[in-house]
């Protein structure tokens, strides 16, 4: 590799290369980030409903229980 970028200018290193790399693989990488992001998405989803779930069930068992005492 350092023999075929050796002799190319700073500009094709940095720019050109780099560039072409994104446009033949930025559907790739836009599908990978797209999924990465729905997951991450969805996990938070999860743990806010989860977490919703626990507030709401120990909220009516410690009133019901309340209750009982009376």
């Amino acid at each position: 590799m350092r023999e075929i970028f050796g002799g190319l200018p700073w500009w094709v290193k940095w720019v050109a290369v780099p560039v072409i790399a994104l446009v033949v693989f930025g559907g790739l990488i836009t599908a990978v980030l797209t999924i990465v992001i729905g997951l991450l998405f969805k996990a938070l989803v999860f743990v806010a409903l989860v977490g919703g779930l626990i507030y709401v069930v120990r909220k009516f068992t410690s009133s019901s229980s309340s209750r009982s005492d009376w």
